[in-house]
C-alpha cells in the first residue's frame, strides 16, 4: 500500500487525484477504506440480518414518518420555545423592575444579558462531546431539568454579582440543546424531510415570543392591580423554571436516545426506521472520537462560512433579544404595553420559518430561499431607522418585520445536520457555529449604549451592516456546495469506480464519502 500521502487526501472534494490500482480495493476510494473499521450504531441494526430484506416501500416509509412526527416533535417543539422564552425572560424583567430592584446602573444590564453567552461559550464544545459521547436524550434532559432550576434561582437574587453567576449557569445547561437538536433531527430525518422540521421547532421561538409575553403581561396587571407577596418579575422567572423542569421530566421519560431503543417502534419498525434514512450517508451516532474528522471540521471552509455567519447574524440578535423590550417602549409606549406589543413578532417568526423551511424541502433550495427572511428583517430595520419618533406605529411594524430574521440561521442550523456527517466532525462544526453564535450575542447588547437611548440608532444601523454580511456569507455557502457537488460528481462518473457494501453506515465525513451530495 503506498503511502498516504499518495492516497485520497480529504474526500471527494480532492478525489480528482489519480491513484494507481495499489491505492484502491476494488476501485473504492483508499481513505473509505482506511476508516471503516469504526462505524456508526446503524450497522448494528443490519449486523446479521444477511440474507433477509428489509422491504421499505413508500406506504410504510410514511407511516413511519407519521409515527416518529406524532412521538419527537411534540417535545422537540415546546422544549425549543421553552429554551427561547427562558431567555427573553430577561428582557421582560428589565421593565418589570428587575433593573431597579438588582441595582443595575450604567451598562450593568447589557453585561448581565451578555454572561448567559459566556457560560454557553465556555461549556459549547464538551456538551457536544458530551451529546456525542453520552446517551443523547438522557444528557440532554438533564441539561434542561437542570436550566429549569437555575432560572427559578434567578428569582432569588438580590444583586448583580448573583444575577452574573444565574445567567453564566444559564448559558453552560441551554448550550446542550441546540445541537443536541440538531443531532436528533439528523438521526431521525432523511435529508429533504429535515429542514421543514428544524424549521418546525425553531418556529416555537415566535410562540414562546407570544406566550411569554402574554404570561409576563398578566402577572405585571395582576400585581399592579392586585399586589403579590414577591416583585413581578421573580414571578416571571419561577413560573417558566417550573415549566421547563415538569417538561424536562417528561422528556427524560418519553424520548428516545436513537432508533435502536424506541420503545414505540416495534423490532422491524426500528430497522426500517433506519433504513429510511440511509440516504443520509451519515447514520445515526458514533460514541468514538475521531482525530482525522476533528482535523478535516477545522480545515473545511464550510465550517468557517457557517461560523462567519452566525458571528454576523447573531450581534443584531444578542441585541434585539434582550432590548426589544426596550426598543418597543423607545417607540413611546408604556412598559406593561411592550410586553403585550411585543408578541405580534414572534407570530411573523412562526411564519417565516415555517414558509421559508416547507419552501426550501419543496423546491431543494433552502439556503436562497431563506434569505428572503433576512431581507424582510432588513427593511424592517430601515423603518426604524428612517421614520420619526412621532410614527410609533411605522416604527413598531418595522420591528415586526425584524422578527423574520432567523430564517437563514435556521437553515445553517438544519443544513449541519444534512450536510456535515462523520459524528465528531458533525458534533465539532456544531460546538464552532455555536461558539460563533455566543461570540455575536456577547456582542449584540453592547451596541445597545445607554448614552444613545431612546432610539439608539449607532446599534440600528449595526444591525443592518450585519445583515447584509450575513446575506453575502449565505450566497458562498450556496455557491461551495454547488460546486463540490460538481466535484463528487465527476468522480462518481470515473470508470470503475465502486463503493462498499453499507458504506452510509461508516461513520464517514461528508468530504471523504464520494457518495455524499450536499443540499443547498
Amino acid at each position: 500500500m503506498a503511502d498516504d500521502k499518495e492516497a485520497v487526501a480529504m474526500g471527494s472534494p480532492h478525489l480528482e487525484k489519480e491513484t494507481d490500482s495499489s491505492d484502491r480495493r476494488g476501485s473504492v476510494p483508499t481513505r473509505v477504506v482506511k476508516h471503516a473499521n469504526d462505524a456508526d450504531e446503524a450497522l448494528k441494526a443490519v449486523a446479521g440480518q444477511e440474507g433477509e430484506v428489509l422491504v421499505l416501500d413508500e406506504a410504510t416509509s410514511k407511516k413511519l414518518l407519521k409515527s416518529i412526527d406524532l412521538h419527537l416533535m411534540p417535545l422537540l417543539c415546546i422544549i425549543y420555545g421553552l429554551n427561547y422564552l427562558d431567555k427573553t425572560t430577561l428582557s421582560y424583567a428589565s421593565v418589570m423592575g428587575l433593573r431597579k430592584d438588582l441595582n443595575l446602573t450604567g451598562d450593568r444590564y447589557q453585561w448581565i444579558s451578555s454572561m448567559f453567552y459566556f457560560g454557553y461559550l465556555a461549556w459549547e464544545y464538551p456538551t457536544n462531546r458530551l451529546l456525542q459521547r453520552l446517551p443523547l436524550a438522557k444528557y440532554s434532559s438533564f441539561c434542561i431539568i437542570m436550566w429549569g432550576l437555575v432560572l427559578c434561582c434567578m428569582a432569588a437574587t438580590t444583586n448583580y454579582s448573583g444575577a452574573l453567576a444565574v445567567r453564566f449557569f444559564l448559558g453552560v445547561f441551554e448550550a446542550a440543546v441546540t445541537p443536541g437538536f440538531a443531532l436528533f433531527t439528523s438521526q431521525w430525518y432523511t435529508k429533504k424531510e429535515q429542514g421543514t422540521r428544524v424549521g418546525i421547532w425553531f418556529s416555537f421561538n415566535g410562540f414562546a415570543q407570544i406566550f411569554g409575553g402574554l404570561i409576563a403581561y398578566a402577572i405585571a396587571k395582576g400585581v399592579r392591580l392586585h399586589g403579590a407577596a414577591i416583585a413581578p418579575w421573580k414571578i416571571v422567572f419561577l413560573v417558566t423554571g417550573l415549566l421547563t423542569m415538569a417538561v424536562g421530566a417528561l422528556f427524560l421519560i418519553f424520548m428516545p436516545d436513537n432508533q435502536l431503543n424506541a420503545r414505540w417502534l416495534s423490532p422491524l419498525d426500528r430497522k426500517l426506521a433506519i433504513e429510511r434514512v440511509r440516504v443520509n450517508q451519515q447514520g445515526i451516532g458514533n460514541k468514538h472520537f475521531k482525530l482525522y474528522q476533528l482535523k478535516e471540521a477545522l480545515i473545511d471552509p464550510l465550517t468557517w462560512a457557517f461560523a462567519s455567519y452566525a458571528l454576523a447574524a447573531d450581534i443584531p440578535n444578542g441585541g434585539i433579544t434582550n432590548f426589544f423590550s426596550q426598543l418597543i417602549v423607545s417607540f413611546g409606549y408604556t412598559p406593561e404595553q411592550s410586553l403585550l406589543y411585543g408578541t405580534p413578532g414572534g407570530a411573523v417568526e412562526i411564519v417565516a420559518l415555517i414558509v421559508c423551511g416547507y419552501l426550501g424541502d419543496r423546491y431543494g433550495h433552502r439556503l436562497l430561499i431563506s434569505t428572503s427572511g433576512l431581507l424582510v428583517a432588513i427593511l424592517g430595520m430601515i423603518l426604524i431607522v428612517a421614520l420619526p419618533l412621532s410614527n410609533d406605529g411605522g416604527r413598531l411594524a418595522g420591528y415586526y418585520l425584524t422578527q423574520a430574521s432567523p430564517t437563514p440561521f435556521v437553515a445553517l442550523l438544519s443544513l449541519i445536520s444534512t450536510n456535515v456527517a462523520g459524528w465528531t466532525k458533525k458534533t465539532t462544526v456544531a460546538a464552532i457555529y455555536l461558539i460563533s453564535y455566543c461570540a455575536g450575542n456577547i456582542i449584540g447588547p453592547q451596541v445597545f449604549r445607554p448614552s444613545d437611548a431612546p432610539r439608539y440608532v449607532p446599534a440600528e444601523i449595526t444591525i443592518i451592516c450585519c445583515w447584509v454580511v450575513s446575506v453575502c456569507d449565505i450566497l458562498f455557502i450556496y455557491w461551495y456546495c454547488k460546486y463540490q457537488n460538481k466535484k463528487k460528481a465527476a468522480f462518481r462518473s470515473q470508470p470503475g469506480y465502486s463503493k462498499l457494501e453499507n458504506q452510509e453506515w461508516l461513520d464517514l465525513t461528508d468530504r471523504e464519502n464520494p457518495e455524499f451530495v450536499y443540499s443547498l
